[in-house]
C-alpha cells in the first residue's frame, strides 16, 4: 500500500530512488544524525541511496517531507510510523536544521497521527534523546506523554547509548484506567 498525506503547506511521500541526492544533502548535519537512533554521521550519498532501497512495512507509512511551494517542492524532512522490536509502532521524525522553527514537525505529526488513527492503531510511543529538548516540545505539542521513564537508546551516528524520554498517546477510544 503506498500513501501519500497533504497538509497545508506540506506533502508527505514515500522516497524514490530519485529522491538520494537531495536526502543525502538535507540530513548531513551531525545536529540532525545524532539525535536520531539508526542513521549513520557521517551520512553519505550511498547511506541515502540504502535508505531509499530499504524493504518497508506494507502497512506503516515512510514519508519523505516536502514543503509545497509556488516553485518545485522542496524536500524538508522525514517522518513515519515503525515497529519496535517489541511490536509497539513508534512514531519518529526529523527536519533540516534550515527549517527547524517553522513547525514542520509538528504539522507532519497531525497528519501521521490522521494516517495512524486510520489504520486502527490503538497507539504510538515515541522517544527522544534528553539533550534535545526540541524534539520533546514536538511531540508535547502532538499530544505525546511522558511515561516518567528515560532509559539508554543506542545512536547510530554517536555510536553508543544516550538516554531517552519514552512518551505514548492513545488513539481512538480513551484508555480504560483500573484502580488500585
Amino acid at each position: 500500500m503506498t500513501m501519500f498525506a497533504r497538509t497545508e503547506r506540506l506533502l508527505l511521500r514515500p522516497g524514490w530512488t530519485e529522491d538520494a541526492p537531495a536526502l543525502a544533502q538535507a540530513i548531513a548535519d551531525e545536529a540532525i544524525v545524532r539525535n536520531l537512533a539508526s542513521v549513520p554521521w557521517p551520512f553519505a550519498l550511498r547511506d541515502a541511496e540504502a535508505f531509499l532501497a530499504a524493504p518497508r512495512d506494507p502497512v506503516l507509512p515512510s514519508f519523505l517531507i516536502y514543503e509545497r511551494t509556488a516553485a518545485e517542492p522542496q524536500l524538508v524532512g522525514a517522518c513515519g510510523l515503525g515497529r519496535r522490536p517489541s511490536g509497539a509502532v513508534e512514531l519518529g521524525y526529523w527536519i533540516a536544521r534550515d527549517q527547524w522553527n517553522r513547525g514542520f514537525a509538528t504539522e507532519a505529526g497531525h497528519a501521521l497521527l490522521a494516517i495512524a488513527e486510520a489504520l486502527a492503531l490503538p497507539r504510538l510511543e515515541a522517544s527522544y534523546f534528553i539533550d534535545n529538548p526540541a524534539s520533546g516540545r514536538v511531540l508535547e505539542k502532538l499530544g505525546f506523554a511522558p511515561t516518567g521513564l528515560a532509559a539508554p537508546r543506542y545512536s547510530c551516528a554517536r555510536g553508543d547509548d544516550a538516554m531517552a524520554r519514552l512518551c505514548w498517546k492513545s488513539l481512538g477510544e480513551e484508555e480504560v484506567k483500573i484502580a488500585a
